[in-house]
């Protein structure tokens, strides 16, 4: 089965930034989508940003476009969330995601999730 470990959450200003990890167990790391989700306090699970399997191909939800970036490491089975001048709207609870096939938007279409790590950006 495929574990997922995120990491690299914590406390920053506003503005700041942090990277979040994600490190994976198994051997479909490669070739499989990977995506990261965020839960803010009284939210709904959203969409965050997606890579393909070569790292060809990303896709950002609008309200992180430009700031964040989302990269991998096959090598390492890692994939990185890069989280440039942060807002407080950006606190929540991060996870890290595998999918096989489907939209890189689509919560249903992943397969396994981790466990999250949090970010809480002070105003």
């Amino acid at each position: 089965q495929v574990q997922l470990v995120e990491s690299g959450g914590g406390l920053v200003q506003a503005g700041g930034s942090l990277r979040l990890s994600c490190a994976a167990s198994g051997r479909t790391f490669g070739r499989n989508a990977m995506g990261w989700f965020r839960q803010g306090p009284g939210k709904e699970r959203e969409f965050v940003a997606a890579i393909t399997w070569s790292g060809g191909r990303t896709t950002y939800a609008d309200s992180v476009l430009g700031r964040f970036s989302i990269s991998r490491d096959n090598a390492k089975n890692t994939l990185y969330l890069q989280m440039n001048s942060l807002k407080p709207e950006d606190t929540a609870v991060y996870y890290c995601a595998q999918r096989r096939t489907g939209s890189d938007r689509s919560l249903a279409d992943y397969d396994y999730w981790g466990q999250g790590t949090r970010v809480t950006v002070s105003s």
